[in-house]
């Protein structure tokens, strides 16, 4: 079930064609099922459920946005003429669905790493010139 509707991206973008409403639909469902995996929901929590429709709608948004042109795949391109030049690189160039910095910290979502640890080292007394381990 996703966490927003066609309507909610239309009042926060612009309105959507016909083939547009079908793709926001389809990927709504799957940004809800993106969501889901990482994001424990609880129906009762009105302040999350408002963050999960927003970044869902800013999901599909930048999805449909990238989908709009017809670089597929591109992520640099440059044009040059004689002396001038002008070159892009897409942001999303191939439409996928993806988390911003941002919408994890709104959605509690941190990052999983490894933390360094210090070795812990018995201690060493030297006598004579001669190393020995305590214990």
């Amino acid at each position: 079930m996703a966490f927003a509707t066609r309507d909610d991206i239309e009042a926060r973008w612009r309105t959507l064609s016909e083939t547009e409403k079908a793709k926001a639909d389809v990927l709504l469902e799957d940004a809800a099922v993106y969501l889901s995996a990482f994001v424990t929901v609880d129906p009762e929590d009105e302040q999350q459920a408002a963050a999960l429709k927003m970044v869902s709608c800013a999901m599909v948004q930048r999805a449909m946005i990238a989908a709009g042109n017809d670089a597929f795949g591109v992520k640099d391109e440059r044009i040059t003429a004689d002396i001038y030049s002008q070159s892009y690189t897409y942001a999303n160039p191939n439409g996928d669905l993806y988390l911003t910095s941002a919408e994890k910290r709104l959605l509690g979502i941190t990052s999983s790493y490894f933390i360094g640890i210090r070795p812990v080292i018995e201690p060493v007394e030297v006598s004579n010139g001669n190393i020995w381990r305590n214990g």
